[in-house]
């Protein structure tokens, strides 16, 4: 499965209401290292069908990046139980993204 894109919308259903893990990409189209890391978050999503994996545009969705407190992006976001338990910065190796979830 691929990746989600987020909304307020459907944030709360999708990633607060989620019975799996859930790994939320914040990104940028304008963003270097969004870029690299995107084909590695996809991968993720692909390969892995126990945990949900999200991205959010923090151009097109201001309010939940401020809600959670993103400064610099990529920032990736590991939620469980509609909870934000991990937060990693920047441009990651799959393994180490991996680690954040388990």
């Amino acid at each position: 499965m691929s990746a989600i894109e987020i909304n307020k919308e459907n944030f709360k259903k999708e990633v607060i209401n989620s019975d799996k893990p859930v790994l939320v990409d914040f990104w940028a189209s304008w963003c270097g290292p969004c870029k690299m890391l995107a084909p590695i978050v996809e991968k993720i999503a692909e390969e892995n069908t126990d945990i949900k994996v999200c991205k959010i545009n923090v151009d097109e969705e201001q309010e939940l990046a401020m809600e959670y407190k993103v400064m610099s992006i990529p920032t990736l976001i590991v939620f469980k139980g509609g909870v934000a338990v991990n937060r990693s910065v920047g441009a990651k190796p799959k393994n180490e993204i991996l680690g954040l979830i388990k």
